[in-house]
């Protein structure tokens, strides 16, 4: 049966990661690949509703939003969820998943952003998904002030969405970081320009790892 195939998008907000996404899962189809879409947190019913815990978290009330532990957790309690329900049975099928976001991002916002240790993430990595990895992280790149400010046209901030600065230059540091370690993986993507330009950056990059 033909291996499947595992890739993730990557970027902090205003990236552009939407507009890309549909525009890789096209480029797929007409490669003749036989694709799911799916985002992270979230991607099964269950895994969604965690999904909700988190980015739903009202900042303006202190009184119960997540803890950086539980919200670890819970990160990786939804991708528990949607590696066995999904990935992992499509994959096993030949099939290519095309996902937004994936443990990198936690590397990224929980490890950068929040500061928490390398060691607590590397170790439900490994209980997690262990050695499955993607075969394609496409890494959308963006000045963090240019991103907040797209972000800030688009819809109402979600939890991460209403952190400081700071916190956001740390989570773009640490993808980069991710990705120099990583570089048969990742394919870092300068999403400074506009949609198109963008797009060709990405469509080359694809012919370049996946073929034509």
């Amino acid at each position: 049966m033909k291996k499947g195939c595992f890739i993730t998008l990557e970027g902090a907000e205003g990236a552009g990661k939407s507009t890309q996404m549909a525009r890789i899962a096209e480029w797929l189809v007409d490669a003749g690949h036989d694709i799911i879409t799916t985002r992270e947190p979230g991607g099964t019913p269950l895994a969604e509703a965690i999904r909700g815990l988190v980015l739903d978290a009202n900042a303006e009330q202190d009184t119960d939003t997540p803890a950086e532990l539980t919200e670890l957790l819970l990160m990786f309690a939804s991708r528990a969820q949607h590696l066995e329900r999904l990935v992992r049975p499509w994959l096993a099928e030949g099939k290519t998943i095309l996902c937004d976001r994936f443990t990198d991002a936690t590397w990224a916002y929980q490890g950068g952003g929040r500061g928490i240790s390398a060691q607590w993430i590397a170790a439900l990595e490994a209980l997690v998904h262990g050695d499955l990895q993607p075969d394609l992280t496409v890494l959308l790149d963006l000045d963090v002030r240019q991103g907040l400010q797209r972000a800030a046209q688009r819809s109402e901030p979600d939890w991460f969405e209403r952190q400081d600065i700071a916190f956001f230059e740390r989570v773009r540091q640490a993808y980069l970081d991710r990705a120099a370690q990583a570089p048969g993986r990742f394919a870092v993507i300068d999403a400074s320009g506009s949609e198109e330009e963008v797009w060709t950056l990405v469509e080359s990059c694809l012919h370049q790892r996946l073929g034509s």
